[in-house]
C-alpha cells in the first residue's frame, strides 16, 4: 500500500492529500495598503471583507475531516474567488509559505499571489479527488458521484495547468505545483473517472465489444499519467508505489481490452486472433507484475484474477483451433490496435470560480488605473470608429456604382425576372388587394343599388303622407263642418319640403354617378395595365439580340454575373469584419492587467492594441479588392450593354413606369369619388328613414284622432250633448257607451285609400271607417281622456300640442287604449341598408308589428365594398369630382344641401 502521506488506496483508486500551508495574517497588512494607497475611509469600509479572508485563511490552514469534505470544498472555492478579487487591486508584499504535497520536506516560501492561488487550486482538486474516494461505488448513485467527482477533480487539475501553474513555478513553488505535475494528475483523475464506466458496463452487462473500448481508454488514460511520472521533473519526485500502482493499473487495463475482445472474437469464431490476443494480454500483465512491488493487494488480487481468466480462456481456444478450426495465430505485429471509447472529461471551471458577480472590495480601483483604463479605451474607440466608417463607405460606394449601372436588375431583367421599385410595386400591390379596375364595375353597381333604395324609400314615405291627406280629404268631404280638425296639407308642410328636398339630392348624385361611371369607361385601357398578375409581366424585358457576330453573349453574361458574386461575397465579409471589431472591444477587458501595475502603461498599452492589427488589416485588403473589382465590373457592364442594347431597355421601362404610376392615380381618384358616394347614400338613407319614421307617427296620430271623431259624430247624431257644463273647445268626459266588440288593428298596407263610407242625410247613425275599426273603451266613466280636443275649426288647430311633425314624434296613447291596438312604428324590414329602429321609450309603448310591404330590400348581400369606411383624403383630379358632400350628421332640409356646389 501507499504511503499513508501521499496516497490513500481504497477500493485499489488513488486519492491526492491536500497541501499544507503555515498560519498567515492577511488582514493588518491589507489594511494597511488600503489605507496607504486609498484612504482610511476606504480601509474602514473594507474591514468586513478582510475580516472574511482572514477568516477563510485560518480555516485552510486546519485539517480537513473526511465528514466535512464538501464544506472544504466551499470553502476553497470562496477563498479562490477572493483572491481573485485581491490580484488586481492590491500588491502583495508578504509571503506564502506551502509544503509539497508529495514531499512534505520540501517548501516555498515566495511572495506572489500566484503561488497562493495554484495551492489552493491544488487542494480543490484534492478534495474532488477525496470526495470520489469516499463514494459507495457498489451503488449507481455512488458510482455516479464517484465519476462526476473524479472529473471535477481533473478541471480542477488542467485549469491549474492552463492559468496558474506557469506563474507559479516561475515564482518558486514546487514540483508539486508545476504544469507537468497538473497534468499528470489530470489524466489519473480521468482515468479513474473511465474507470467508474467500466465498473458501469460491466456491471450492466453490455457487450463485450464496448466493454473492451472503455477498458482501452482506461489503460490510455494511465498510460499517459505514467508517461508523466516517468519524465522529469516528477520522475524522482514521486514514491515508487505511485509509479508501480500507476503502471499495474494501464497494464491491466490493456488486459482487460483484451480479454473483452477475445470473448467477442471467440463469438464470431475468429479463434486465430483470439488466441493471439490473449497471449499478448498474458505477457504485459506479466512482465508488469514483476516490476509492482509495493502495489496495493487488492489490486494484486484483481489482476490475479483477470490473469486466471485470460489463461483458462486461452486452452480453450487453443484446444478448439487445433481440433477444430486448424488455423494459423497470426504474429502480434500484424493485429491492429485495440480502439478505445472515451466516455469522460474535465469539468469546466470557470463558473465555479467566476468571481464577477462577488462584491467584494467593489469600491476600490485605484485612479490611476481607471485613468489609464479610459485612455485605452479611447484608443480602441478611435480604431472602431475609424474601421466602421472605412466599411461604411465601401458598402456605399457600391450601392451607388451598381445603381448608376442599373445592376442586378438589368441582368434579371433578361432572365425574365424583372422587378418593381418597391414603392411603386407597394402601390400595385394595394390597389389589386382592394379589387383593382376588374373590381370597380361591382362597386358601382353598389352605388345604383343604394340609389335605387334611397328612391324607394322616398316614394313609400310619400305614398304614406299622400294617403293619409286623402283619406282626411275624404272624411272632411263626408262630415263637413263636424270634422274640424286641420288639414292635412297644413301640418305637413315642412315635411313634404324635406322630401322635396331630398329627392333634389338624389337626381343630382345621380348626376354625379354618371360621371364616374364615364371616367371609369374612358380610363380602363389605362388602368388595365393595373390587373396583370404579377405586375411584372407588364414590364419590357431585355431580348437577346436577333443576329450574333460572334456568339459570346452568354460569356459576357456569365463573367458579369460571375464579378457580382465575388462582389456579395466581399460585402458579406465587410459585415463579419464591423461585427469582429464590436465583438473585439466588448471582450477586450485589460483592467486586471492595469490593477497588477506590470510593466509601463504605454507598454502595455501598445501590446494589447495590437491585436487590432490583423484586422485592420483584413479591412484594408478587403476596400482594395473591392475597387479593383468595381472596375472590372464597369468593363463588363459596358460590354454588356453594347451587345444588348440596354439603353433602349431603359427607356421603355421607364415609360412603363410612367403608366403604371398614372394609372394607380386615376384609379385612386375614381375609387376615392365611389367611396365618398357610398358614404353618402348610407347616410342619406339614415336621413329618409329618419324623415319616414317621422310621417309614420304623425299618420299614426292622425288616425287615432280620426277616430275619436268619429266617435264625437256619432253620438252628437244620437241626440248626446255633452257640452253643458264646459265650453265647446273642451270635453271633459265622455258618455258611456255600449260595450263594443273588439276591432283587428287597422290594416296600413294598403297602396290606394278605400273608399269613404257614404252618409245617409236621413239616417241618424254615421257608419265607421271599414279600414279603421273603433278601438275599445277600458275605461267606463271618467275624465275625457283627451282634454286637448278642440271642436272649433281653426287653422292653427294642434290635436296634440306636443307633436312637431319635424321632428322624431314620440306618441303618447291615452291611457284608456290597449298598447297592443297601435300600429308599428316602422313599415320597413330592417336591410342591410338601414338601421335598426328602436321604439321610443316611456310609460306606453307600441308593439312592433310587421308589415306585409316590403320596403327598402337590398339588391344583393354585402353591398358594401372594401373602401366602404375609408377616409381618404380626395386628391387633386383632372376629372369632375363626383357632387357628393358627406357630414357626419344628416343636416335637416332647411340648413344647406348634402350636395357640394357645383
Amino acid at each position: 500500500m501507499a504511503k499513508a502521506t501521499s496516497l490513500v488506496a481504497m477500493n485499489i483508486m488513488l486519492a491526492v492529500h491536500e497541501k499544507k500551508t503555515n498560519s498567515l495574517d492577511l488582514y493588518r497588512p491589507l489594511r494597511h495598503y488600503i489605507a496607504a494607497t486609498f484612504s482610511e475611509r476606504d480601509a474602514q469600509n473594507c474591514d468586513d471583507d478582510l475580516l472574511s479572508v482572514q477568516e477563510m485563511r485560518s480555516e485552510l490552514e486546519k485539517p480537513v475531516a473526511e465528514s466535512s469534505l464538501d464544506s472544504r470544498r466551499d470553502l476553497l472555492l470562496s477563498y479562490y474567488k477572493s483572491l481573485s478579487l485581491i490580484e488586481p487591486r492590491f500588491t502583495i508584499s508578504f509571503s506564502f509559505t506551502w509544503y509539497d504535497a508529495f514531499k512534505s520536506s520540501k517548501k516555498c516560501n515566495v511572495a506572489s499571489i500566484h503561488v497562493e492561488k495554484a495551492a489552493i487550486l491544488f487542494n480543490l482538486g484534492a478534495i474532488y479527488s477525496q470526495i470520489a474516494l469516499a463514494a459507495d461505488r457498489t451503488t449507481a448513485n455512488g458510482l455516479k458521484t464517484a465519476c462526476n467527482a473524479f472529473q471535477t477533480a481533473a478541471g480542477a487539475f488542467a485549469y491549474l495547468k492552463e492559468n496558474v501553474a506557469g506563474k507559479a513555478t516561475v515564482a518558486g513553488a514546487t514540483v508539486d505545483l508545476s504544469p507537468e505535475c497538473a497534468g499528470m494528475l489530470e489524466r489519473l483523475m480521468l482515468a479513474q473517472a473511465q474507470e467508474c464506466f467500466f465498473e458501469k458496463v460491466i456491471g450492466d452487462g453490455k457487450p463485450p465489444g464496448l466493454c473492451s473500448k472503455v477498458a482501452r481508454q482506461v489503460g490510455l488514460y494511465y498510460e499517459e499519467a505514467f508517461a508523466s511520472l516517468s519524465a522529469p521533473p516528477l520522475s524522482q519526485h514521486f514514491d515508487k508505489t505511485w509509479v508501480a500502482h500507476v503502471q499495474l493499473k494501464a497494464a491491466q487495463f490493456y488486459g482487460e481490452a483484451l480479454y473483452r475482445h477475445s470473448l467477442e472474437l471467440h463469438e464470431k469464431e475468429e479463434i486465430a486472433e483470439e488466441i493471439a490476443r490473449l497471449k499478448i494480454g498474458l505477457a504485459a500483465l506479466a512482465d508488469t507484475k514483476k516490476i509492482s512491488k509495493g502495489v496495493a493487494a487488492p489490486l494484486l488480487d484483481s489482476v490475479s484474477k483477470l490473469e486466471a481468466s485470460m489463461k483458462s480462456n486461452l486452452e480453450r481456444a487453443t484446444k478448439e483451433n487445433d481440433r477444430v478450426y486448424l488455423m494459423r495465430v497470426p504474429p502480434a505485429e500484424k493485429l491492429s490496435s485495440l480502439p478505445g471509447a472515451s466516455l469522460v472529461k474535465p469539468s469546466s471551471m470557470v463558473e465555479l470560480l467566476d468571481a464577477s458577480k462577488e462584491r467584494m472590495f467593489s469600491g476600490l480601483v485605484p485612479d490611476g488605473s481607471m485613468k489609464a483604463l479610459s485612455k485605452y479605451t479611447e484608443m480602441v474607440d478611435e480604431i472602431i470608429r475609424t474601421q466602421a466608417e472605412k466599411l461604411q463607405q465601401a458598402s456605399e460606394i457600391t450601392r451607388v456604382r451598381l445603381k448608376e449601372m442599373d445592376l442586378p436588375d438589368s441582368i434579371l431583367s433578361l432572365e425574365g425576372n424583372t422587378t418593381l421599385p418597391l414603392d411603386l410595386k407597394e402601390d400595385v400591390e394595394a390597389v389589386q388587394i382592394s379589387g383593382g379596375p376588374a373590381g370597380l364595375e361591382s362597386e358601382l353597381q353598389q352605388l345604383r343599388d343604394l340609389r335605387r333604395v334611397n328612391q324607394e324609400l322616398l316614394v313609400q314615405t310619400e305614398e304614406m303622407l299622400q294617403k293619409e291627406a286623402t283619406e282626411d280629404t275624404q272624411f272632411r268631404t263626408q262630415f263637413g263642418t263636424r270634422w274640424t280638425r286641420p288639414q292635412s296639407s297644413t301640418l305637413t308642410k315642412n315635411l313634404q319640403d324635406r322630401l322635396n328636398k331630398f329627392a333634389a339630392n338624389i337626381k343630382q348624385a345621380a348626376d354625379s354617378d354618371a360621371r364616374i361611371e364615364r371616367a371609369v369607361g374612358d380610363n380602363a385601357p389605362l388602368m388595365s395595365i393595373l390587373d396583370r398578375r404579377p405586375i411584372e409581366a407588364a414590364l419590357p424585358s431585355i431580348a437577346r439580340p436577333m443576329m450574333s457576330l460572334d456568339g459570346n453573349e452568354d460569356a459576357i453574361v456569365g463573367a458579369l454575373k460571375q464579378s457580382l458574386r465575388q462582389l456579395e461575397a466581399l460585402g458579406a465579409q465587410r459585415a463579419g469584419l464591423e461585427d469582429m471589431l464590436k465583438d473585439m472591444k466588448r471582450k477586450d477587458d485589460i483592467l486586471p492587467k492595469l490593477m497588477a501595475g506590470v510593466g509601463s502603461h504605454d507598454d502595455l498599452f501598445k501590446k494589447e492594441i495590437s491585436k487590432y492589427d490583423q484586422i485592420c488589416e483584413e479591412i484594408a485588403q478587403n476596400i482594395e479588392a473591392q475597387e479593383q473589382l468595381l472596375m472590372q465590373i464597369q468593363a463588363q457592364n459596358d460590354q454588356f450593354s453594347s451587345v444588348f442594347n440596354l439603353e433602349d431597355h431603359k427607356v421603355a421601362r421607364e415609360k412603363c413606369y410612367k403608366q403604371i404610376s398614372a394609372a394607380i392615380a386615376k384609379y385612386r381618384e375614381i375609387k376615392e369619388n365611389i367611396n365618398e358616394g357610398l358614404k353618402f347614400y348610407v347616410t342619406l338613407q339614415d336621413a329618409i328613414n329618419n324623415i319616414k319614421q317621422q310621417c309614420s307617427d304623425f299618420v299614426m296620430t292622425r288616425n287615432i284622432q280620426c277616430r275619436e271623431m268619429i266617435e264625437e259624430v256619432q253620438r252628437q247624431i244620437a241626440g248626446f250633448n255633452f257640452s253643458d257644463s264646459k265650453p265647446a273647445s273642451t270635453y271633459n268626459k265622455y258618455p258611456t257607451p255600449a260595450p263594443a266588440p273588439t276591432p283587428s288593428p287597422p290594416n296600413l298596407h294598403r297602396t290606394s285609400p278605400s273608399p269613404p263610407p257614404q252618409v245617409d242625410p236621413q239616417s241618424t247613425s254615421v257608419p265607421s271607417l271599414p279600414s279603421q275599426p273603433t278601438p275599445p273603451y277600458h275605461l267606463s266613466t271618467g275624465p275625457n281622456p283627451n282634454p286637448n280636443y278642440n271642436t272649433n275649426p281653426n287653422p292653427n288647430y294642434n290635436p296634440n300640442p306636443n307633436y312637431n311633425p319635424n321632428s322624431n314624434y314620440n306618441p303618447n296613447p291615452r291611457p284608456g287604449y290597449s298598447q297592443s291596438y297601435y300600429p308599428p312604428y316602422s313599415t320597413a324590414p330592417q336591410t342591410p341598408y338601414q338601421q335598426p329602429y328602436h321604439p321610443p321609450t316611456g310609460p306606453y309603448q307600441q308593439p312592433q308589428n310587421p308589415i306585409n310591404r316590403d320596403y327598402g330590400q337590398p339588391a344583393y348581400p354585402g353591398w358594401r365594398g372594401p373602401y366602404y369606411n375609408s377616409h381618404q383624403h380626395q386628391q387633386q383630379q383632372a376629372y369632375p369630382p363626383p357632387s357628393y358632400e358627406m357630414q357626419q350628421n344628416f343636416p335637416p332640409p332647411n340648413q344647406g344641401s348634402y350636395y357640394r356646389p357645383q
